[in-house]
């Protein structure tokens, strides 16, 4: 190894450290304002919400108006898969225009606390800086719940009738 090699080599983990300094930094202040109630949101596009001036979640009306239709054909025995046909069959967009509807994203959906107007922040984390790589929170990290954070599109009883629902679901296949 000559001394250019050794020099990038130095360099190279030089500018490694500083990347994943700059990665705990910006950890550290979003975990701040989580732990103080200031909610993050990395999302652009979000059915039945926009985001105001202020970051916070404003309802967009003729998009809770789906929002709802789902919760309630889901607790009449509706899976997601005669959802996401009635959605179509319907010709009701999806957030971002689409025409076919996904039964992930349906699915996900009728699970987020967010059309209660909470919001779970650290659901998910960088685990690796270098690759970006991100991986569900299962208890690693402390998770923070926002309550009254914005208006709700659907409420408590409809909310937890749903997650009961989707348990039994899950108990049974």
């Amino acid at each position: 190894m000559d001394i250019s090699d050794s020099i990038i080599d130095q360099l190279a983990a030089l500018d490694q450290a500083e990347s994943h300094f700059r990665s705990e930094n910006i950890k550290f202040g979003i975990r701040h304002r989580m732990r103080s109630g200031k909610t993050v949101l990395n999302h652009t596009q979000f059915l039945g919400y926009t985001k105001g001036s202020d970051g916070v979640l404003q309802i967009v009306p003729e998009e809770a108006e789906i929002v709802r239709k789902i919760f309630e054909l889901y607790i009449q025995g509706n899976g997601v898969r005669k959802i996401k046909r009635y959605l179509e069959e319907h010709g009701i967009k999806t957030v971002t225009g689409k025409s076919e509807w996904s039964t992930s994203t349906i699915d996900r959906m009728l699970s987020n606390e967010k059309y209660v107007g909470e919001v779970r922040m650290q659901k998910t984390f960088t685990a690796d800086f270098l690759t970006g790589r991100r991986e569900k929170n299962a208890g690693q990290l402390d998770s923070y719940l926002v309550e009254n954070a914005h208006d709700p599109i659907i409420d408590r009883n409809t909310f937890e009738m749903v997650q009961q629902i989707k348990k039994q679901h899950k108990r049974q296949h």
